[in-house]
């Protein structure tokens, strides 16, 4: 619902500020005052046109916003958009904006982050409903007639089973048509894969074998390299030369020296201990030396062998992956696609047997809902036409279209199309006048005749429509005051389960508000201004006199008469 709203520099409206409360908000003013570019700028906010012309005259830019609480019922939806968008944060609460610049531009705001105005009108739509700006009417929306109706019907639950069959038939005939695509094709593929997958196979590649052929090339290549540099550590450590001694016999010299240097200094005989594990880690490096030594292999074959080896892997990898562990992958993928393949006449024939059982549990399903449907739609045109009634459209008639279909034990896939939200389709049809005949919802005429139309609905949908702050113009058109105290009083039953706005001109109607406010226009250094206050008991009182004409006593009289029966009317539900 409407928390908070925020205008600035928007027709006549200097600046204000509104912070509606739940139930039923009455707005009441003389002609011209500004009630109706309240619902403008709301307008505005949800998406709808702007202009230049909407600017205050000698301003730059015009700003809206408003801040609306997510009721339960439609935060998952909205969840939804805005995690779609990237601009939810866990929040409760939603704040929409539109900036328009007197040339013309505007900007539209989500969260204070700049957004299209489609994402402003798809948001907007769920939380406002606008009667007497037929542009923003959820009602007038065809493709929400089926989910009204069925919230109205209560048959959730069978919209459930239905939908279960029919995505169980989704993923059936899916199937189907891939293995009936992939046997059309089957020939060139039987070919293709069966060369792939012994192709693959055939290799018997292992996961590490690159990096361990790649070692042994390296070692091969330089065989030659690796023996003289081998072979020369050797002269140096252990062998010698005819001119040089080894480095072992360098180090038995030198231990021999310090073995005597610690008889003489026993401090000393640390360092002989050191001088020996040297010694000894050289003697067994050595023999690790000529152990490499002796491994060394001069074999060109087997480098060829190796060289063949790495070019096989490396091609299988340019054609099916980037490593060992992808191409054996997409050989086990090719395996098994041959498998299917092969198979798919077998599973083809399992399938059709599943999509003619899934399709009669579907249609069997559809039926159920299709029945439940229109004996709702036969209560639902009683009740909105008893609505009509009270509110002064006395001959009124209201139905629901569907499409035809046949009888539910005659039902075929042949006949009928199975859609997600079932085998119907269907829309509001109203007839407003006697004699006339019914026409589709979207073509009814507009202004108070229209907003009494869509109190009907909007009081018969009340537990369906999950549209939280709903706002009424121009409803008491054409109505006397017997009809406004009706009216106010279905406006009151309706604003239990919404925050209702209504803006209105009869005091039977505005009687009824749980908070009433007055929107006045004044004139200051020759600019005319718009504000808006909320009034208290004897403040109401007199504006409700007001209405009548003025505050004479029996005026005054007959507004605290008005009061006292609708608190009446209120407290008696």
């Amino acid at each position: 619902m409407l928390i908070e709203l925020r205008i600035e520099n928007f027709a006549i409206i200097h600046e204000l500020e509104l912070t509606p409360g739940k139930g039923l908000l009455i707005f009441t003013g003389e002609t011209g005052a500004g009630k109706s570019i309240i619902l403008d700028a709301l307008m505005a906010l949800v998406g709808g046109r702007v202009d230049g012309s909407m600017v205050r005259q000698g301003e730059e830019r015009a700003v809206l916003e408003a801040q609306f609480a997510i009721p339960a019922a439609c935060r998952e939806e909205i969840t939804a958009i805005l995690e779609r968008e990237g601009l939810s944060e866990g929040e409760t609460s939603l704040s929409l904006g539109r900036e328009i610049r007197a040339e013309g531009r505007s900007v539209s705001r989500v969260n204070g982050r700049s957004v299209n105005v489609s994402l402003l009108k798809e948001l907007g739509s769920l939380l406002v409903d606008i009667h007497g700006q037929s542009e923003h009417l959820s009602l007038l929306n065809v493709r929400s007639h089926l989910d009204l109706l069925d919230r109205f019907a209560g048959c959730g639950e069978a919209l459930e089973t239905y939908q279960a069959e029919f995505h169980v038939l989704q993923h059936i005939r899916k199937e189907l048509k891939g293995l009936r695509e992939l046997e059309q094709e089957a020939a060139r593929r039987l070919e293709l894969l069966n060369f792939q997958a012994q192709e693959i196979e055939a290799a018997r590649l292992r996961p590490g074998e690159e990096e361990i052929l790649e070692q042994e090339r390296n070692r091969l290549a330089n065989a030659e390299l690796l023996t003289a540099n081998t072979q020369e550590i050797l002269n140096i450590l252990d062998e010698g030369s005819p001119e040089t001694s080894s480095a072992l016999d360098l180090l038995g010299q030198a231990s021999k020296l310090l073995g005597a240097l610690a008889r003489v200094d026993s401090q000393q005989a640390g360092l002989a201990n050191q001088l020996d594990g040297a010694s000894a880690a050289l003697s067994e490096l050595s023999r690790d030396l000529r152990a490499y030594l002796d491994g060394i292999e001069f074999n060109p074959r087997r480098l060829e062998q190796v060289e063949e080896r790495l070019e096989l892997i490396h091609q299988l990898q340019r054609k099916y992956g980037g490593s060992v562990e992808a191409v054996n992958a997409f050989g086990r993928s090719a395996r098994d696609e041959l498998e299917k393949v092969q198979h798919a006449g077998e599973r083809i024939l399992e399938l059709e047997q599943e999509e003619s059982a899934a399709t009669q549990r579907a249609l069997d399903a559809g039926a159920n809902l299709s029945v439940m449907r229109r004996r709702a739609a036969e209560r639902m045109g009683q009740e909105v036409e008893s609505e009509l009634n009270d509110l002064s459209l006395a001959g009124a008639r209201f139905s629901v279209w569907f499409n035809a279909l046949p009888e539910p034990g005659n039902l075929t896939a042949q006949e009928v199309e199975l859609k997600e939200s079932g085998l119907d389709e269907a829309e509001f049809l109203i007839a407003p006048n006697p004699g006339e005949g019914l026409k589709p919802l979207v073509k009814i005429a507009s202004g108070g005749e229209t907003s009494r139309l869509m109190l009907a609905l909007k009081n018969v949908l009340a537990q369906a429509d999950h549209i939280p702050t709903l706002i009424f113009d121009e409803i008491d058109q054409g109505i006397g005051g017997r009809v406004g105290s009706v009216v106010g009083e279905k406006m009151w039953r309706l604003a239990r389960r919404h925050q209702v706005m209504c803006v209105t001109h009869l005091p039977q109607l505005a009687a009824f508000g749980d908070e009433h406010y007055k929107v006045s226009k004044s004139v200051i250094d020759e600019r005319t201004l718009t504000g808006v206050e909320r009034l208290v008991e004897d403040e109401r009182i007199l504006e409700l006199a007001l209405m009548n004409g003025n505050t004479s006593p029996s005026n005054l009289s007959a507004a605290r008469e008005l009061l006292s029966r609708a608190r009446e009317r209120q407290t008696a539900e």
